[in-house]
C-alpha cells in the first residue's frame, strides 16, 4: 500500500457489507420476522470494535492529526465534521444496544437507530473516499504515510488485539448466509 487511505478504504468495503446486513436485519424486524437478538448484540459489537475502536481509531488518533500537520483544517472543517458525524454514530449504536438490552426489548426503535445509522455511515464513508482522503493522499508525504502504514498495523495489534480483525469480519461472513443469501 502506498497510502494510509488504502487501508482505510478496504476497512470501509467491511464496514458497507455490515451495514447491507444491517439494513437486511431492520428490514426482518420492520416485516416482523423473526430476528436473534443474539444476531442483533453481536452485529453491536462489530459496530462498536471494528466500525468504531478500530477504523475510527485510526481515523481520530493517527489520520486525522496527520492531516492537521498538514493544514487541512479541523475546525470549520472536513476533519471536524467527521468528528462529529462518529460521535453521531456511536450515539446510535448506543441507542441500538439499548433497544436491545433491557427487560422491555423494542426492536421498532433497533431497527430505526439502524436505519438511521445506515444512512449516516453510507454518506460518512463516501465523503471520506471521494473528497478527504484525496486530500490527505495529496498532501500527506510519502515518508509519513508509510509511518501511517506502520501505526495502523499497531493499533490492531495493540488496541484490538491479535486476530480480533479476523474475528470480526467472520461474524460477517456467518450473517452474509443467514440474512443475505436467504430467500426473500
Amino acid at each position: 500500500m502506498r497510502f494510509a487511505s488504502e487501508d482505510l478504504k478496504k476497512e470501509h468495503e467491511g464496514i458497507l457489507f455490515g451495514l447491507r446486513i444491517l439494513e437486511r436485519m431492520a428490514e426482518l424486524i420492520r416485516s416482523k420476522a423473526e430476528v436473534d437478538k443474539a444476531d442483533l448484540a453481536q452485529m453491536i459489537d462489530f459496530l462498536r470494535l471494528f466500525a468504531d475502536k478500530c477504523h475510527h481509531g485510526k481515523e481520530e488518533g493517527l489520520l486525522f492529526p496527520a492531516m492537521e500537520d498538514v493544514g487541512i483544517p479541523r475546525e470549520y472543517g472536513p476533519i471536524g465534521q467527521m468528528l462529529l458525524e462518529h460521535a453521531e454514530g456511536r450515539r446510535y449504536i448506543a441507542e441500538m444496544d439499548r433497544a436491545i438490552s433491557s427487560d422491555a426489548v423494542d426492536l421498532e426503535a433497533f431497527a430505526a437507530n439502524a436505519t438511521e445509522y445506515i444512512g449516516l455511515l453510507r454518506a460518512h464513508i463516501n465523503k471520506e473516499n471521494t473528497v478527504l482522503f484525496p486530500m490527505g493522499d495529496r498532501m500527506i508525504p510519502e515518508e509519513k504515510q508509510e509511518e501511517l502504514l506502520r501505526q495502523f498495523e499497531d493499533h490492531e495489534e495493540k488496541v484490538m488485539g491479535p486476530g480480533t480483525h479476523e474475528r470480526l469480519l467472520g461474524i460477517l461472513d456467518a450473517f452474509e448466509g443467514k440474512y443475505l443469501n436467504q430467500a426473500t
